[in-house]
C-alpha cells in the first residue's frame, strides 16, 4: 500500500479524530496521545475528554504532536513524536529516562487502524516520522520499542517492535528492563531548515 505521511494539523484534527474513534481504537480515544506529556493525578491520563481537548489545545497553537498516515485520503495510522522535553513524564520513567544530555527527538506512540493492519503501516509512518524529524532540525531520534520472541496483541504494540526499528537503521543505546531497549537513530537535518514544534 502507498501511505501519504502528514503532519497533524488544524485542518487534520477531524482526521485523528475519525481514527481514534473507530472501533479498535479505544486506547488512544481514552489517551489521546497525552500520557506522556502530563504529569500528576490518574497516573497522568486523566478522562478522556480532558486529553482530546488537550491535544487539540497543542493543534490549535501550531504545535504538531504527531504525523498521520493516509491510505487513498483515508486516515489509518498515527505516530507521536516530538522533542524528548515535550514528554515530561519520560524525565521520570526507570524504562525510558534520558541515556544522556544530548538532544532528541522522541518516539512513544503508533496506532494502526484494524483494517490496515498487516499492511506495513507502523514501518512507513516511522520513514516518515524520520523524514518530517529532518525537515525540523532534529539529529537524533529516539525509540522505546517492545523487544520480544513471540508475537504480541496488536493493540499492546503502542511503542513499535524492536525489529521495525532494526531494519530502519536505529542502534540500541541502553536496556534497563529485559524486553525494553532504548534505540536511536542519527539524522541529518535539512540545510536552511528551522526547528519548529
Amino acid at each position: 500500500m502507498k501511505l501519504d505521511v502528514r503532519p497533524l494539523t488544524k485542518a487534520r484534527w477531524k482526521d485523528v479524530v475519525e481514527l481514534f474513534n473507530r472501533p479498535g481504537a479505544s486506547i488512544p480515544r481514552g489517551c489521546w496521545c497525552m500520557y506522556y506529556r502530563k504529569t500528576g493525578g490518574h497516573g497522568g491520563v486523566g478522562p478522556a475528554a480532558t486529553n482530546k481537548r488537550a491535544l487539540k489545545s497543542l493543534v490549535d497553537r501550531g504545535y504538531t504532536p504527531g504525523l498521520i498516515g493516509y491510505e487513498d485520503g483515508r486516515p489509518v495510522g498515527w505516530i507521536s513524536l516530538s522533542p524528548r522535553e515535550d514528554y515530561p513524564k519520560l524525565q521520570r520513567s526507570p524504562v525510558m529516562k534520558p541515556v544522556d544530555e544530548k538532544p532528541v527527538w522522541s518516539i512513544v506512540c503508533f496506532f494502526v487502524d484494524k483494517e490496515a493492519r498487516g499492511k506495513s503501516v507502523s514501518e512507513k509512518l516511522l520513514k516518515g516520522a524520520i523524514e518530517y524529524a529532518r525537515s525540523q532540525g532534529a539529529t537524533l531520534l529516539e525509540a522505546y520499542p517492545v523487544d520480544k520472541d513471540e508475537p504480541s496483541q496488536p493493540d499492546f504494540m503502542w511503542f513499535g517492535a524492536k525489529t521495525m526499528y532494526d531494519r530502519a537503521g536505529f542502534k540500541e543505546v541502553a536496556r534497563r528492563k529485559e524486553n525494553r531497549p532504548v534505540v536511536r537513530k542519527a539524522i541529518r537535518p535539512r540545510t536552511g531548515k528551522a526547528v519548529s514544534r
